[in-house]
């Protein structure tokens, strides 16, 4: 009989497998901040937007539909719409990295309306024209394209403007031109080059324009923070979070201008235990930071006995039901770093 341990592992294990046959690139190196300690602070944020790849774009979901009040845009790599595995690991694994299974998205639908009828999300009205990018590649077999087409239906549902990019040979990961790994390839540290730049794209769809990167020395500070301030019960680490989270911060944000806010969300197998600030400092988001104004928050995921690969919850394992609305654990303490931030 398989247990819901044995299930989750085997989830974790499938939606990021290795693929060994894919072989490394020649990396673009990026220009980096060594991260010095320090604490979040409060800043002159005038938005806050969302983006993530796999188990980040899942959990950006939940974050942008839990909170849309506050919560503008989202950008989702390689996911499927919001609620998708229902509590369920036989959803998750079946329907949602897979497609054997329906995704039942207009039974997500529904569940969103009557959320938002309880509170338990914001008014799904807040939806209705929001900034939605959407990424997947045409070699990722670890979330198929039907269940990404089903985001974009649900985003649609509701009235977001959504711009769908499905044409890039792109396997499961982040797509930069920082990557170091080919642009088919499904393997760690999930950072692909095909010589494209999707954040362009995605941080135009979510600002309505966009400067072009600093591709000379970074100007800002990476600050390394301690997540258990923020975490919901006091102690990240049981909430299968790293003790310590990283948030770069442009100079002219220091020094007190208006500035948006992204929350950027790795992937399963993508957080600082299993790659260090590999996905900091090659997600080529630092680099548009520093000439738009944009400070980006990097909440760290960790592994857990329920989570063995470092994914966010976004199936409930951490033994809640309430995982994908206010009150979730993770929800929660990754919005008590933006209330931080944001003042």
């Amino acid at each position: 009989m398989t247990t819901p341990l044995k299930a989750a592992t085997a989830l974790a294990a499938v939606l990021l497998l290795l693929l060994t046959g894919a072989a490394p690139a020649r990396a673009a190196t990026p220009s980096t901040k060594p991260p010095v300690s320090g604490s979040l602070a409060a800043y002159n944020v005038s938005g806050v937007y969302v983006a993530g790849v796999s188990s980040g774009g899942y959990l950006a979901t939940q974050l942008h539909v839990a909170y849309s009040s506050r919560i503008r845009g989202a950008a989702v790599f390689a996911a499927g719409p919001y609620y998708c595995a229902q509590n369920t690991v036989a959803q998750a694994l079946y329907g949602c990295g897979d497609n054997i299974y329906p995704t039942n998205v207009a039974a997500l639908q529904t569940y969103t309306r009557t959320w938002a009828s309880y509170g338990w999300v914001d008014p799904v009205g807040n939806l209705s024209g929001d900034p939605v990018y959407v990424f997947h590649g045409g070699n990722d077999t670890t979330v198929k394209k039907s269940v990404t087409d089903d985001l974009v239906r649900y985003y649609q549902h509701f009235g977001a403007s959504v711009q769908y990019d499905s044409g890039s040979a792109a396997g499961h990961g982040w797509v930069t031109p920082y990557g170091t790994r080919g642009c088919s390839a499904t393997a760690s540290p999930y950072l692909n080059d095909c010589g494209a730049d999707p954040q362009n794209a995605l941080l135009r769809k979510l600002l309505g324009g966009v400067n072009a990167p600093n591709t000379g020395a970074l100007g800002g500070t990476l600050i390394r923070f301690s997540q258990n301030t923020f975490a919901v019960n006091g102690w990240a680490n049981g909430l299968s979070m790293d003790a310590n989270g990283f948030a770069y911060v442009p100079s002219s944000c220091a020094a007190g201008q208006s500035c948006r806010l992204l929350v950027a969300l790795h992937g399963c197998l993508q957080g600082y235990g299993a790659v260090g600030t590999a996905f900091v400092d090659r997600a080529n988001l630092n680099q548009y930071a520093d000439t738009n104004n944009l400070i980006v928050l990097y909440p760290q995921a960790s592994t857990a006995g329920t989570n063995p690969n470092g994914c966010w919850d976004w199936w409930g394992y951490l033994g809640a039901t309430n995982y994908p609305i206010k009150g979730g654990a993770q929800v929660e303490t990754i919005m008590n770093m933006v209330r931080r931030l944001d003042g």
